[in-house]
C-alpha cells in the first residue's frame, strides 16, 4: 500500500477530476478510495463506503449480473468492460435504488492490477427509455385495437404490418398481406395513385398525403377508401417506415353520388339539369380549343306545348314531357349529353361531330323522332318541335355565348314557321339584339304618339274619284326615323304585338272614316279597309273587338272592309268561313289581298266568295312584260267579274298601266300614280275637295 499512499494526492486529485462515480478497487473488490461524486450518487460518504465491498452498492436482484460481470472481467482484466445497456441499479444508503450505466477499467499502479469502477447516473434516459418504450406499447396498442384500418408500409411500400379493421376492410388475413404492396388488391383503375405519392415521399417533395382510391375485397365487392399517409421519421429526419390511415368511405360515396345524382338530375325526366349540363359543356368547349374539331348544342322547345298543359292539365303535360325526353334518349349518343334545359325546352351536346352537317342530321333526327302521336291517357297526341343549333371549332372562345347562340337560332327557327330547326349563323345574335330593342321600342311607339295610320286612296278607274282609302300602318321612330312595315309588323307578330296595333289601327281607321262622313252624303261616303294578321283574324275575340269599333267609332258597317290575305284565309279554312259569314252578317265586306299569288286561289275563290278581289302587283307590273303575262292578268280580272266580285288592281304606276286597265274593265286600283298613303289631314283634304264625293 505504500505505492499508493505515496501517490494519494494525485490520484485523489485524478478521480475527484472525473464526472462519473469512481471507486479505485483491490483484487478482492474493496473499495480502496472513493471520489465525491461516488459518495454523491449513493448517498454514503467516502468513510462509509471505503473498505467496503463493491457488492454493498448491488442491489439483490442484480448480484447474479455483478457475478457475470466479474467472471467476464477477469476472462479478460485488460479489456475495459462497459454495461450501458442492462438496466442496470445502483444500491442507495436507505435501501433506494438509482439507474446507471457500469464500467470497469484496468489499471496498474506500481506493478499492481487495480480496477476503476465507474458509474454514470442514468436515470433521466432511463426514464425518458421508459417513456418510449410505453409510448411504443401504447402506440401498439393504439394501432392494433383501432377502429381505424391501419398499415405501416417499408420504404419500398410493402406492408410490414397491418391491424385487425385493415384485415377486415380488405377480407384478408395479416398472412396474404404482410410482404405486399397495395396494388395487388386496388381497384385496376386506381393502380398509380398510391405509388406517384410514394414516389413524391422519397423525392422529399411532400411531408404527408391524403386522397381517395378504391380497392378489390376479397368477395369481389368495390372497396373506396380515404386514405391518410405520412412517414415515421428518426431524429435526423430520415424515413424508417410509412403510416397509413384509411378510412372506409363507400356507403358515403354512394350516398353522395346519390344526392349528387338528386342535385344534377331533372326529378321528372331524369335527364341532366342545367348545372350538370354547364359543366359538361364547358369541358367539352375545352377540348375543343384543345385539340381541335367541331362540337355542336341544340336547343330543342316543344312548340305550342303550353296548350297541352291548358286542354288536358298538368300530369298529362308532365306524362308528355317524359315521354319525349325518352323519345330524345333514343335518338342520343351515348357519348354526348341530354338535358332538361327547363319547362318544355331541352338541351343536347355532341360532343365531336364532324361538322356542321353532322349537327343538322342529329336535329333532323329528333324532329323526325317526334313524327309519331303520344299516347297519353287514352289520347294520341302529336307533338312537334324547333331546334336551334350551334357549333363551335377551336376558333370559339367563349362558351358562355354558345346557349345564347342557340336561343337566337331557335327564335329563328320559330319565326320561319315552327317544327323545323336553324343554324346559327355569325352575326344573328346582333340582328337579334337590334330586333329585340326595336321589339321594347314598339311597345312604346302608341302611346309615346310615335305609331300612326297613314291612308292611300282607292281610285275608281273609269272616273278618277276616290271611293275609298287603305288604311296602313306607319312608323316615325324618334331616332331611326322611319321604320318599314316590312320590319316592324313581323315583329309585332311574334312578340304577340300584333293584337294590340291591330286593334289600334282598327280603331284609328274607323275615327278617320267616321270624320269623313261630314264632307260627303250618304250615297257617296268613302270607305276604309283594314289588313288584318293571321293572329287577328284567327283570334277569338275577333267579332268583339271590330263590333266595339264601329260602335265607338259611329260608322257603318258598309263602310268598312277587312282585308286578309289568302294564306291567313287558308289557315283552319272552317273556321275562316265562319268568320266570313259573321262579318258579312253585320254588314262589313271582305278583301282578298295578294290575290294571284297562292297555290290555290282559283280552287277556294268561290269558297271564300270576298267582296274584293285584290290583284297582287305582279300582274300589274310584271318584272317582263310578255303576252304571257298580259293575257294572266286579263283571266284574273274576267274571273272577278264573272263570280260577281270588285277587282281592285294594286301598285298602279303608269298611265300604260291605268289604260290596260281601264281597257279591262277592271273597278278600282291604288297606286303611286294616285298618290302614296299619306296622313289623316291630308287624306281628309283628298275627301273634302275631291268633286267625286
Amino acid at each position: 500500500m505504500s505505492s499508493l499512499e505515496d501517490n494519494s494526492l494525485s490520484w485523489q486529485d485524478l478521480l475527484e477530476a472525473l464526472p462519473d462515480g469512481t471507486a479505485l478497487i483491490d483484487i478482492f473488490g474493496v473499495m480502496q478510495h472513493v471520489n465525491a461524486e461516488l459518495s454523491q450518487l449513493t448517498g454514503y460518504s467516502r468513510e462509509e463506503l471505503v473498505g467496503q465491498n463493491v457488492q454493498i452498492l448491488v442491489p439483490p436482484l442484480l448480484r447474479p449480473m455483478e457475478d457475470e460481470a466479474r467472471r467476464e472481467y477477469s476472462r479478460d482484466p485488460e479489456r475495459r468492460l462497459v454495461w450501458n445497456d442492462r438496466n442496470l441499479s445502483v444500491l442507495r444508503k436507505g435501501g433506494s435504488e438509482l439507474p446507471v450505466d457500469f464500467a470497469l477499467s484496468p489499471i496498474t499502479i506500481d506493478g499492481r492490477q487495480w480496477t476503476v469502477g465507474s458509474i454514470r447516473d442514468n436515470s433521466l434516459q432511463r426514464a425518458a427509455e421508459q417513456a418510449r418504450i410505453e409510448a411504443e406499447h401504447h402506440f401498439r396498442l393504439a394501432f392494433e385495437n383501432n377502429m381505424a384500418p391501419m398499415v405501416f408500409t417499408d420504404l419500398e411500400d410493402r406492408i410490414i404490418a397491418a391491424n385487425d379493421a385493415f384485415c377486415a376492410m380488405m377480407g384478408r388475413t395479416r398472412d396474404e398481406l404482410v410482404g405486399s404492396d397495395s396494388k395487388h388488391f386496388t381497384y385496376p383503375d386506381d393502380v398509380g395513385i398510391t405509388e406517384a405519392s410514394h414516389a413524391r415521399f422519397l423525392q422529399d417533395e411532400i411531408r404527408q398525403v391524403k386522397y381517395v382510391k378504391r380497392y378489390l375485397h376479397s368477395d369481389g365487392r368495390l372497396i373506396v377508401a380515404e386514405v391518410s399517409k405520412s412517414p415515421a421519421r428518426d431524429e435526423a429526419g430520415k424515413t424508417l417506415y410509412f403510416i397509413i390511415s384509411e378510412r372506409d368511405i363507400t356507403e358515403e360515396r354512394q350516398l353522395t353520388a346519390q344526392l349528387s345524382y338528386q342535385a344534377l338530375h331533372d326529378p321528372l325526366t331524369g335527364l341532366a339539369n342545367r348545372a350538370l349540363f354547364d359543366d359538361r359543356l364547358s369541358q367539352a368547349h375545352s377540348r375543343v380549343m384543345r385539340h381541335g374539331g367541331y362540337g355542336a348544342l341544340l336547343l330543342l322547345d316543344l312548340d305550342d306545348f303550353k296548350g297541352v298543359n291548358d286542354t288536358y292539365g298538368h300530369l298529362a303535360g308532365d306524362q308528355l314531357l317524359a315521354d319525349v325526353a325518352r323519345r330524345l334518349e333514343h335518338v342520343a349518343r351515348s357519348s354526348d349529353t341530354l338535358c332538361r334545359f327547363g319547362g318544355d325546352e331541352f338541351l343536347y351536346l355532341a360532343e365531336v361531330i364532324s361538322g356542321p352537317e353532322e349537327a343538322e342530321l342529329i336535329a333532323q333526327r329528333f324532329l323526325s323522332e317526334l313524327d309519331e302521336p303520344f299516347p297519353i291517357s287514352g289520347l294520341n297526341l302529336e307533338q312537334r318541335a324547333s331546334i336551334g343549333v350551334v357549333v363551335w371549332d377551336s376558333n370559339s372562345t367563349d362558351v358562355s355565348e354558345v346557349v345564347r347562340d342557340a336561343d337566337v337560332a331557335l327564335y329563328e327557327a320559330k319565326r320561319l314557321g315552327k317544327g323545323r330547326h336553324f343554324v346559327y349563323v355569325p352575326g344573328m345574335h346582333h340582328q337579334i339584339v337590334n330586333r329585340f330593342s326595336l321589339v321594347q321600342q314598339l311597345r312604346q311607339a302608341i302611346p309615346t304618339g310615335e305609331m300612326a295610320m297613314h291612308y292611300q286612296p282607292i281610285i275608281r278607274l273609269s272616273t278618277g274619284a276616290v271611293v275609298g282609302f287603305e288604311a296602313l300602318m306607319r312608323w316615325r321612330h324618334s331616332e331611326r326615323g322611319w321604320v318599314p312595315p316590312s320590319v316592324f309588323i313581323p315583329l309585332a307578330e311574334q312578340s304577340n304585338l300584333i293584337l294590340e296595333l291591330g286593334s289600334f289601327a282598327l280603331n284609328e281607321a274607323i275615327t278617320a272614316a267616321s270624320a269623313w262622313r261630314k264632307h260627303t252624303t250618304d250615297q257617296d261616303e268613302p270607305y276604309v279597309s283594314v289588313n288584318l294578321s293571321a293572329r287577328q283574324f284567327h283570334d277569338p275575340g275577333l267579332l268583339d273587338v271590330v263590333k266595339r269599333a264601329l260602335d265607338d267609332g259611329d260608322l257603318p258597317a258598309d263602310r268598312l272592309i277587312i282585308e286578309i290575305t289568302e294564306g291567313v284565309a287558308l289557315i283552319e279554312i272552317n273556321d275562316t268561313l265562319k268568320m266570313l259569314e259573321q262579318l258579312t252578317n253585320l254588314g262589313i265586306g271582305v278583301a282578298l289581298d295578294d290575290f294571284g299569288t297562292g297555290f290555290s286561289s282559283l280552287s277556294y275563290l268561290a269558297l271564300l266568295n270576298p267582296m274584293v278581289i285584290k290583284v297582287d302587283q305582279s300582274f300589274v307590273r310584271p318584272a317582263v312584260e310578255s303576252i304571257h303575262s298580259d293575257r294572266l292578268l286579263e283571266t284574273i280580272v274576267s274571273l272577278g267579274h264573272n263570280l260577281g266580285m270588285i277587282v281592285l288592281a294594286e301598285g298602279i304606276e303608269t298611265e300604260a298601266q291605268l289604260e290596260r286597265l281601264r281597257a279591262l274593265h277592271c273597278s278600282l286600283g291604288q297606286g303611286f300614280l294616285f298618290s302614296a298613303a299619306v296622313p289623316f289631314d291630308e287624306a281628309s283634304a283628298m275627301v273634302a275637295t275631291s268633286f267625286a264625293l
